[in-house]
C-alpha cells in the first residue's frame, strides 16, 4: 500500500495550476489491491485497458462444489485471489474484476524448482504441490504490471500484458530442476467436467501451443494459446488425469515424456530447463478465441520481441492515456481513491477479436467484425446504472464499438435478444431485466453515432418481447410478473418498466411514434406492483392478489433479488414525480428516504444473501448492492437537494477506502467505481436515456474531462473543505444555475461548471418545481 503524506487541508487549485500538472504521472495513484476481501476481489494483476488478456495470480483452488453440494467459500474467489491468502497456486491469464459469479482462470502458469509437481497442493500443505508461499512485502501491483517474489522457489516473478498478450518474466536461481508449469485443468469457479476437452502441441523447442474448450458460467468457451519461451526447453512431459477406460491408438505411445502431443480432459504439462543464479527466462503467452494462428498472429502484432520493459512501458502509457480522460485535484488520498476507481472502470468490457478482426460469435462460428471493435463482458444488470454512461461521456467511440458488438450479438443469437450477462462468446444469463436497451438509448439521446437506431430499435423490441426469457410473457399479459411465477417477479417488473421507457425514449428520438406510445404504457406498469395500503412495492399473485404476510425489510422470498422492498421501492428512475405522489408527497417521500440511511437493518435480514455485508449498509441503505445507486439523488425532486449533497459526501467518504478490503461490495465489472467518479465530480446519470445528469456536490477541488475531439468539461468546487460540502450556488457556462440536473446538450461541446461551496445548506437553492428532473409524470 502506497505511503500518503498528510495534509493539513484541502487547497484549491486554479485552472491555471491544474494545467500545469496535466503531464503528471497519474498511474502513481492506482492501487490494483483496492477490493473486497470476503466478497471476491478485483484482481491485482498485470492488464491493459480493456484487455483481453488480464494475467493475475490465483491464490487458492477452491471448487464450486464438493460431492454436489456448492461449497460456500468459493465465492470470496470470483476474481481467483484473496488478499487474505498465503500462497499462491500460479498466474492465469483471464479474469473477472470484482463480479458475483465467476468463471475464467485460463492457461495457469506457475515456476518452480526441484522435483516436478503437477497437482497445486494445499494451502495447509504447500510442498505437497507447486504452489508457493507469498509475502505481501515482496508483492507490487501498478497498471499494467505484477510482481511477487515465490517464496518456496526463490524465485521472481514479474508480469505485463499487451491487449492479447501476456509477457511472463521469472528470475531464477541457479538449478538443474527449474520447470515451468501449465496446468489446462485449472479454473476460477472449477468443477469436475468443466474442461470439455484440452489440447498442448509442441511445435519445437520455444513453441508451444494448444487450446481448450470449457462449460462454465460460459456454458461452451473456446480459447487457444500460443506459448514462445525465450530460452530452448530442455526437456518436456505431461500427464491427463484421466481416468480413461479407452484409449486407442494413442496407447502405444509414451506420452507423458517428450511426446509433442497431449490432450484430454485433465491434463498437467512441465518445461524443463537448467538456469544460472539470476538468470530470467521469459514467456509470451497469446490468446484467441478463433485459433492457434489467430493467437500466433496476435503475438507477431503486440509482443514480437523478448523486450519485458518495453512493453510494460507501453502498458503504462496506454493506462496513462486513459485515466488522463478525466484529470482532477485534490489530495493524494482522494487521488488514489479516484484514479483506483478510473482504473476499475477501464478493465471490462475487453476485447474479444484478434488483430485481423476475426472473432468467435455467439452462435460459435467465426465472424469478422466490419468498422467496429468487438468487446466482450457485459454485466449489464450493473454497469447501465453509471459505467456505460461514464463511456458515453469521456469514451464515445469505445461506446459506439460496444454497442456495434451488442448488435452483432443480436444478430448471431438464435433467440434474437441483445446481450443479458455476456462474456467470452457467451450468453450466461445472470441477473433480470434486459439492459443492454438503456445503454443503447442512452447513447442516442447523447449523441453516441456509428449504429444504426433503427436497427437498434429492433433489437430492443425483440429482446422486450421475447417471452421465454424472464416471464415476458406474464408481464405483457398482466402488466407485472406474479410472484407466484417468478420468486424475483417483483424486481423484475421494476427493471423491465425503465428499460420499456428506455425504449420509449429511443423510439421518439427517431420518429417511431407507434413504438414509443406502447412502450411509454409498459414504462407504467411498477404502478401494478405499489401498493397503496403499505406504502411499498409489494408482490401480486397471477390473479390480482397481494402477498401475504409480506416484509419490507427481508431480502428474500419477497419479490426481490439482491434487495429488499425498502430499497427497491425507490427504483422507479423514470417517474420519480409519480412515485412521489404514491409515497404521499414531497415531505413524505423525503421522511422515507430519511428512514432508509437511519434505521437500524438486523442481520437476520441480509443473512440468506452472500454479496451484502454490514461493510456495505448505512442504515438500510445497500450501497454495496446496485438497485439502490441512485437514491440518495432522490431528494432533489422533492425540494431537498441539501439532504442529496449530506448523503453523497456520507456514502463517499465510507464506502470507498484505501485500503485491500476500502470497497463497499463487488465492483461488478466497474460500476461501483463509476458511481464514486460521477459523484466526486457532482453529478450523476439517475435515469440514463434521459439526457439528465442529475446535480449532487462535488469532493474534488477541480475536474477536468476531455470529452474528445478537444473538448473539455471543467469543473470546480470553489471553497471545497471536509466542512464545506454543502451547494451556495452553482453557473454553467457563465451563467447562474438554479436547477438539480443539467444535460448532456448542455455540456457536449464543453464549458465551466462551477460549484460555491459552504458549510451550511442553501435551502432556496434549486427548489422550485421548474428547477427538477425529468420525470414521466409531471
Amino acid at each position: 500500500m502506497k505511503k500518503l503524506m498528510i495534509f493539513a487541508a484541502s487547497v484549491f487549485v486554479t485552472g491555471q495550476l491544474l494545467a500545469q500538472v496535466s503531464d503528471e504521472d497519474l498511474t502513481q495513484y492506482v492501487d490494483p489491491m483496492i477490493g473486497t476481501q470476503e466478497m471476491g476481489h478485483v484482481f491485482p494483476g498485470a492488464c491493459v485497458p480493456f484487455g483481453m488478456v488480464q494475467l493475475s495470480p490465483d491464490t487458492d483452488t477452491i471448487p464450486y462444489a464438493v460431492n454436489g453440494e456448492y461449497t460456500g467459500t468459493v465465492y470470496r474467489y470470483c476474481a481467483g485471489y484473496q488478499y487474505n491468502d498465503r500462497t499462491i497456486v500460479g498466474f492465469s491469464h483471464t479474469h473477472f474484476s470484482g463480479t458475483g459469479h465467476s468463471d475464467l482462470g485460463d492457461f495457469l502458469v506457475m515456476p518452480t524448482v526441484g522435483k516436478v509437481q503437477l497437482n497445486p497442493g494445499t494451502a495447509g500443505n504447500p510442498g505437497s504441490g507447486y504452489r508457493s508461499r507469498f509475502s505481501h512485502s515482496s508483492e507490487k501491483a501498478e497498471p499494467g504490471y505484477y510482481t511477487v517474489q515465490l517464496d518456496d522457489y526463490g524465485i521472481k516473478a514479474e508480469m505485463t500484458t499487451t491487449t492479447h498478450v501476456g509477457f511472463h518474466q521469472y528470475t531464477f536461481p541457479e538449478s538443474k530442476d527449474a520447470h515451468i508449469i501449465l496446468d489446462m485443468n485449472h479454473s476460477i469457479y472449477n468443477y469436475d467436467g468443466k474442461v470439455l476437452w484440452s489440447y498442448i502441441r509442441v511445435e519445437n523447442d520455444t513453441l508451444v501451443t494448444g487450446y481448450r474448450i470449457t462449460s462454465g458460467w460460459a456454458r461452451t468457451n473456446y480459447l487457444y494459446f500460443a506459448m514462445v519461451f525465450s530460452k530452448p526447453i530442455q526437456n518436456y512431459g505431461g500427464k491427463n488425469f484421466e481416468d480413461l477406460v479407452y484409449k486407442g491408438g494413442w496407447k502405444k505411445f509414451d506420452q507423458e515424456h517428450n511426446f509433442p502431443e497431449m490432450a484430454g480432459k485433465n491434463l498437467k504439462a512441465h518445461f524443463d530447463f537448467e538456469t544460472q543464479a539470476g538468470e530470467k527466462i521469459k514467456i509470451k503467452f497469446a490468446l484467441s478465441a478463433v485459433s492457434t494462428e489467430g493467437a500466433l498472429k496476435n503475438l507477431e502484432a503486440e509482443a514480437p520481441l523478448f523486450d519485458f520493459e518495453q512493453v510494460r512501458q507501453d502498458a503504462k502509457k496506454r493506462w496513462q492515456t486513459e485515466l488522463s480522460k478525466i484529470k482532477i485535484e485534490a489530495v493524494p488520498e482522494k487521488k488514489i481513491t479516484f484514479y483506483t476507481s478510473m482504473y476499475h472502470t477501464c478493465i471490462n468490457p475487453v476485447v474479444y477479436m484478434d488483430v485481423d478482426g476475426q472473432y468467435r460469435g455467439i452462435d460459435y462460428n467465426i465472424h469478422k467484425a466490419d468498422g467496429f471493435v468487438n468487446y466482450t463482458i457485459f454485466s449489464l444488470w450493473d454497469t447501465y446504472r453509471a459505467l456505460h454512461p461514464l463511456f458515453t461521456l469521456i469514451q464515445p467511440e469505445r461506446t459506439s464499438d460496444i454497442i456495434n458488438s451488442m448488435l452483432a450479438h443480436y444478430d448471431q443469437s438464435v433467440h434474437h435478444i441483445l446481450p443479458i450477462w455476456s462474456h467470452f462468446g457467451n450468453e450466461n444469463w445472470c441477473m433480470i431485466g434486459y439492459h443492454a436497451v438503456p445503454v443503447i438509448a442512452d447513447a442516442w439521446m447523447n449523441g453516441i453515432r456509428g449504429f444504426d437506431p433503427n436497427r437498434a430499435l429492433k433489437a430492443c423490441i425483440s429482446s422486450a418481447t421475447y417471452k421465454k426469457y424472464g416471464n415476458l410473457g406474464d408481464y405483457m399479459k398482466l402488466g407485472y410478473v406474479p410472484y407466484e411465477k417468478n420468486a424475483t417477479g417483483s424486481s423484475m417488473t421494476l427493471e423491465y418498466a425503465y428499460d420499456d421507457w428506455t425504449i420509449s425514449q429511443l423510439a421518439t428520438a427517431i420518429g417511431k411514434n407507434d413504438v414509443a406510445a406502447e412502450f411509454e404504457k409498459r414504462a407504467q406498469n411498477w404502478k401494478n406492483l405499489f401498493n397503496e395500503k403499505t406504502g411499498f412495492v409489494g408482490a401480486k399473485d397471477s390473479e390480482g392478489k397481494w402477498k401475504t404476510p409480506f416484509d419490507a425489510l427481508h431480502t428474500a422470498n419477497e419479490g426481490f433479488i439482491e434487495g429488499n422492498s425498502w430499497n427497491y421501492s425507490f427504483y422507479v428512475p423514470q417517474d420519480i414525480r409519480g412515485l412521489i405522489e404514491r409515497m404521499g408527497g414531497n415531505k413524505r417521500f423525503c421522511e422515507r428516504i430519511d428512514s432508509l440511511f437511519q434505521m437500524y437493518f438486523p442481520d437476520k435480514y441480509f443473512a440468506e444473501t452472500e454479496d451484502i455485508t454490514r461493510e456495505g449498509l448505512i442504515g438500510c441503505y445497500v450501497h454495496g448492492n446496485e438497485p439502490s445507486h441512485h437514491v440518495a439523488y432522490l431528494y432533489d425532486w422533492a425540494g431537498q437537494p441539501w439532504k442529496t449533497q449530506e448523503r453523497i459526501h456520507q456514502i463517499v467518504n465510507t464506502m470507498y477506502l484505501n485500503k485491500p478490503d476500502g470497497l463497499c461490495g463487488n465492483d461488478d465489472c466497474g460500476q461501483m467505481s463509476a458511481w464514486y467518479i460521477f459523484s466526486s465530480l457532482g453529478f450523476y446519470p439517475v435515469a440514463p436515456a434521459s439526457g439528465q445528469y442529475i446535480i449532487g456536490s462535488p469532493s474534488v477541488d477541480e475536474a477536468v474531462l476531455d470529452l474528445s475531439k478537444g473538448k473539455k468539461l471543467v469543473v470546480k468546487a470553489v471553497d471545497l473543505s471536509e466542512k464545506n460540502i454543502y451547494i451556495r450556488s452553482v453557473s454553467l457556462n457563465g451563467q447562474p444555475w438554479n436547477k438539480t440536473y443539467f444535460t448532456h446538450k448542455d455540456i457536449e461541446n464543453g464549458g465551466e461548471l462551477i460549484f460555491k461551496m459552504g458549510n451550511k445548506p442553501n435551502k432556496k437553492w434549486a427548489v422550485k418545481d421548474d428547477s427538477k428532473p425529468f420525470s414521466m409524470t409531471r
